[in-house]
């Protein structure tokens, strides 16, 4: 815990939502199970594990004093998230969280609400992974595989895309995605399709060939997709929905599965396809242990 205390003393806040803290990583030792992250004007404190209630105040505390030296009297918004055999418990410690709330990143703006569920809209370690996306985008057909609310989309179109195609099996999480495009703007463009991707080729194949595709499935989501078993039957659809010379962002965020094993799928599934390099993560992510982080790959059609 004092590690903790110790590395919010170089914390600064600025005015995008970024992760602050990444115990995750292994660096910390003691606060592998803490992270600490940043949707203006919430700070969001997560535990991966089950922790006392003195715990959670000498945290609270430690976070309020590098509030004060940050923002003086200003009010503290904390919420709490307790992760743990299954289940989340999530809490408002102090302040108050804005209803909507509406974070920036890169040029564009998300909804977010970090006090309902797991997942609070945007996911902050793919932050580089969109970046990449809005830099490559320009003239290009995109196909957004797994969109949840749509980041990708909208860094696409933000970077010049003709059209994007999103498809999720959550038609919840594909409205925000709808309402993130016209808070940003875009209006047409993009295309929303609500279906199970692995029922959906036809879908797809009509809409295409893509330019670029992102695959960004969860990791292990019954119904949805597993990624020791799912990747492969992706992997043997996913270049025919590639135009030649197109370019392939695969994903992998499973601390038991290694960057080996995103390999060898692509090798065994879909020999056509070239690796090109292996996207960086933000720096507060540093991991001790590469192939526990999240991995993102990007592969290139090669020309027939």
């Amino acid at each position: 815990m004092q590690l903790f205390a110790k590395a919010l003393q170089g914390v600064t806040l600025c005015d995008e939502a970024e992760r602050l803290f990444h115990g995750r990583g292994g660096m910390y030792d003691g606060c592998e199970h803490l992270c600490l992250d940043w949707f203006p004007p919430v700070l969001l404190l997560t535990s991966f594990k089950s922790i006392e209630q003195d715990e959670v105040d000498f945290l609270t505390e430690c976070i309020t004093q590098r509030w004060r030296q940050l923002k003086g009297e200003r009010k503290l918004n904390l919420v709490f998230q307790h992760r743990c055999g299954g289940q989340t418990q999530t809490h408002l410690l102090q302040g108050e969280v804005p209803e909507p709330h509406y974070v920036d990143e890169n040029g564009a703006q998300f909804q977010v609400h970090l006090l309902r569920g797991q997942n609070h809209g945007l996911f902050l370690d793919m932050r580089a992974g969109r970046a990449w996306v809005k830099q490559h985008s320009k003239q290009r057909k995109v196909l957004n595989l797994f969109a949840y609310t749509c980041g990708f989309s909208v860094m696409a179109l933000q970077g010049g895309a003709d059209e994007v195609v999103n498809i999720d099996m959550s038609k919840g999480a594909l409205s925000i995605g709808k309402q993130n495009h016209l808070l940003n703007g875009f209006g047409h463009g993009a295309r929303f399709l609500g279906h199970d991707i692995f029922k959906s080729w036809g879908k797809l194949t009509k809409f295409g060939p893509y330019d670029l595709i992102v695959a960004d499935p969860p990791s292990n989501q019954r119904g949805s997709f597993v990624a020791t078993k799912d990747y492969a039957r992706l992997l043997k659809r996913l270049p025919s929905l590639l135009a030649e010379q197109g370019d392939l962002l695969l994903c992998l965020n499973a601390p038991e599965l290694d960057i080996a094993f995103l390999k060898q799928q692509v090798e065994e599934q879909s020999p056509s396809l070239m690796f090109i390099e292996q996207l960086a993560n933000p720096e507060v992510y540093f991991d001790k242990d590469p192939n526990k982080a999240l991995k993102v790959l990007r592969y290139q059609h090669k020309p027939t």
